[in-house]
């Protein structure tokens, strides 16, 4: 069965020309996100893809940690180093996920912080979807659609 025939697989963003070098992505939600190249501090595309690396795996630590206790403190950092690539361009290499997390000095605190290494692993080894998507390569196609008469 392909990717078509499946129910719910879609995932989608429209991007908008705010400005030249100034975007607004809209997810099939509605929800907005103001990016670019010149957006002054808002995030360009390399670290919007770094934010979803980090917030790909901060949902499913969250949300295994959440369950036995919740984060004093709850961190992730992504880096990488953006450098030229073979061929011409620019790749991200050493691409690094760093969890901060601390927990209460209690039964349950103790619990989430046991839980935590495995947590991590997992969500890089099975359910983060982002990173695993990044690793495996995955082809990116484009095309310009012609406009209708």
């Amino acid at each position: 069965m392909s990717p078509a025939d499946q129910p719910d697989t879609l995932r989608s963003v429209t991007l908008g020309r705010l400005d030249e070098g100034v975007y607004l992505a809209t997810n099939m939600r509605g929800g907005t996100l103001r990016f670019g190249s010149h957006a002054g501090d808002d995030f360009t595309p390399v670290e919007l893809l770094l934010a979803a690396v980090a917030g790909c795996s901060a949902v499913d630590v969250d949300l295994v940690t959440g369950r036995r206790a919740p984060a004093e403190r709850f961190e992730v950092t992504a880096q990488a180093h953006k450098v030229p690539a073979d061929g011409g361009g620019t790749v991200l290499r050493d691409v690094e996920v760093t969890f901060r997390l601390t927990f209460g000095d209690d039964e349950a605190g103790d619990a989430a912080r046991s839980i935590l290494p495995r947590a991590v692993k997992t969500s890089h080894d099975r359910t983060c979807t982002v990173s695993r998507t990044i690793e495996a390569g995955t082809p990116v196609t484009t095309r310009v659609a012609t406009e209708p008469a």
